[in-house]
């Protein structure tokens, strides 16, 4: 597993330890030489992990859509740029370059993001790790709604293993590098 990418708020949010988890994240992927991949701004928990990979000596590659350039504040430090056409390319492209993603905390288009990547699994159009980083149970209400669509019918119990869920960054970057071997 070379790089992963990552979904999170170009917001903080209210807890430090969202930025503090952002912080261990991205240390913890430059110490296994894992390059970043994320939205390129360099605000909010995005501007945190790309930060931390940097001071690590990682790689960050941020992946811009046109029409955001002018309101998103961009990472001046960023490894590479790529500039694409819109929000679909963004995330397609993203994908690409990836070899497995997280989501951290965040908002709406976080959530997209990463049920977007678990749906490509479902429909095996892609076969990537996927980790959710749990600070302090941001997470635990999504989970529970899954778990009620599970037993509901509406998703299968065999689809549980389609992601990883793990409030420790380590532990789930240890996660995701064994799934990605076998």
């Amino acid at each position: 597993m070379k790089t992963i990418c990552v979904y999170c708020g170009s917001r903080s949010g209210n807890d430090p330890d969202f930025g503090k988890a952002a912080s261990l994240l991205g240390s913890g992927m430059a110490r296994r030489n894992m390059g970043l991949v994320y939205g390129g701004a360099s605000i909010g928990l995005m501007g945190t992990i790309a930060e931390a990979v940097l001071e690590g000596g990682g790689q960050v590659t941020g992946v811009i859509p046109r029409n955001l350039f002018r309101n998103e504040v961009i990472h001046p430090g960023m490894t590479q740029q790529v500039m694409v056409d819109g929000m679909h390319q963004r995330k397609e492209k993203m994908a690409d370059l990836a070899d497995g993603f997280i989501a951290m905390p965040g908002g709406f288009g976080t959530f997209e993001e990463l049920f977007e990547a678990i749906t490509w699994n479902q429909l095996e159009i892609q076969d990537k790790p996927i980790g959710i980083l749990n600070v302090n149970g941001y997470y635990d209400s999504l989970n529970a709604f899954i778990e009620q669509a599970i037993d509901q019918g509406f998703i299968q119990p065999r689809h549980r293993s389609l992601y990883r869920v793990d409030p420790d960054p380590e532990n789930l970057l240890d996660s995701l590098e064994r799934q990605c071997a076998d």
